[in-house]
């Protein structure tokens, strides 16, 4: 309850349509609709204006895998707008080779498999609509000089009164800066020529646009820290700000108008995986910035395991991890204790049953549009899935199918496949054996 818009808190303006060629070749409306989405993630890699890496190596699969998988913190990183003497150009700074042939050429040298026919109309429209591309070009063609450098502002505002339209950066907010003059720690600032990488803050406006062109080709903003939530059944803004989790289970919500988001397959993997990292990346913040309020000075006993038993060298700042992030060593070692407290209590588990998803089934088929199959789309899995486990889990306990049941818990897991099953356990008040299943 709730998921789609966190109770009417957050209102985000819709999507615009897709330029063309993007909508026919995403709608299956175009001769070569199957080649491009079949190499969607390569065709996004070869227009990104950002690096996309991880502080550890990637995970390879051997064959083919329906899962997009990281280690480690995801980084985005940005050059400078043009390359080096003597050196290949790479990301953003292909878009002013000043030639379309010679765009096309590269991308197609840095990216084997595309088809350069493709490459130059994507390149084409990328050219005519989107703002940073423009915006770019012309600052570049505008100043001339070697210590150019271009700020994207981290805080920048959706201009208010545009409703439904998505906002794109207006001329003043790409800014263009003499070298020296100070910015905001979050601000993109790019250099005309340079050999550093600097990295994308995660909470950057612009930070989905600039990795994926082909899902924002417009440069429509991405998550910030800045936007409201607003008063349900009013609309009007309060206070409170909207977190990255609601902001991007509202923006891969399914709903009556179109969302094109859903239908990019591996990339929507990877598109998926990223923000996820950010999420995550935003809650460890919080901790770290709010240690006091979540009362770390009570783990006493934590404190004194690492006052006797940690190595000097690996002394540093203290952040503790509560037991309600998820995942954490804290967070299994209570469910670990919750299970064991049932043994203790109840003995041995009744029945262990379980429960597995059929990709199948009427709810996942109906849902699926332009082509799709079942690993195009883990949203819906995991919101199958859930629901079907609820209604069984209601069946098992308040249906009594099996008889009064004392205690329960389940445990889910993903398979590399892409599908999840579950493990449940139960303590039935009157033990049933073997040999009363059937009577």
């Amino acid at each position: 309850s709730g998921l789609c818009c966190s109770n009417g808190k957050v209102s985000l303006p819709e999507l615009p349509q897709l330029p063309e060629p993007l909508k026919s070749l995403m709608e299956g409306n175009h001769p070569k609709s199957k080649e491009f989405l079949t190499m969607i993630r390569k065709y996004n890699s070869s227009f990104q204006m950002t690096s996309f890496g991880t502080s550890l190596p990637m995970l390879d699969s051997t064959g083919f895998m329906p899962t997009f998988r990281i280690q480690g913190q995801v980084y985005h990183k940005a050059g400078s707008l043009m390359s080096l003497p003597n050196e290949e150009e790479k990301f953003l700074q292909i878009y002013f080779l000043g030639n379309e042939e010679a765009e096309a050429k590269r991308r197609c040298t840095l990216i084997p498999g595309t088809t350069k026919s493709l490459i130059e109309s994507l390149e084409k429209m990328l050219h005519e609509n989107n703002h940073y591309v423009q915006k770019f070009k012309m600052a570049i063609e505008d100043n001339p000089t070697e210590d150019l450098q271009i700020v994207i502002k981290a805080d920048r505002k959706p201009i208010e009164g545009h409703e439904r339209v998505f906002n794109t950066p207006a001329l003043n907010e790409v800014a263009i800066i003499i070298a020296g003059n100070d910015f905001e720690k979050r601000d993109i600032v790019l250099t005309k020529r340079s050999n550093e990488l600097k990295n994308i803050c995660e909470t950057h406006i612009s930070y989905d646009a600039l990795q994926y062109p082909l899902m924002f080709p417009r440069g429509e903003d991405g998550y910030t820290i800045n936007i409201n939530q607003v008063e349900p059944g009013t609309s009007n803004q309060i206070n409170k700000m909207v977190s990255a989790m609601s902001f991007y289970a509202y923006r891969l919500m399914v709903r009556s108008t179109e969302n094109h988001l859903l239908n990019y397959r591996q990339l929507l993997h990877q598109y998926l995986v990223d923000m996820y990292a950010k999420i995550e990346a935003e809650r460890l913040l919080f901790i770290r910035l709010n240690q006091k309020k979540l009362r770390v000075d009570e783990y006493i006993h934590l404190k004194d395991a690492i006052t006797n038993d940690s190595d000097p060298a690996n002394h540093g700042k203290l952040v503790i991890l509560p037991s309600t992030f998820t995942g954490c060593p804290r967070n299994m070692h209570e469910y670990a204790q919750d299970a064991i407290t049932y043994v203790r209590h109840g003995g041995k588990p009744s029945l262990f049953i379980t429960y597995t998803f059929n990709p199948n089934c009427k709810e996942m088929t109906q849902n699926l549009t332009n082509g799709q199959s079942k690993t195009d789309r883990h949203d819906l899995v995991a919101r199958i899935f859930r629901q079907k486990l609820i209604k069984f889990m209601n069946v098992l306990v308040k249906g009594q199918v099996f008889g009064s049941v004392k205690y329960w818990l389940y445990s889910i897991e993903w398979q590399k496949r892409g599908l999840p099953h579950s493990h449940i356990l139960i303590w039935l008040t009157n033990t049933l054996r073997p040999n009363q299943i059937d009577d």
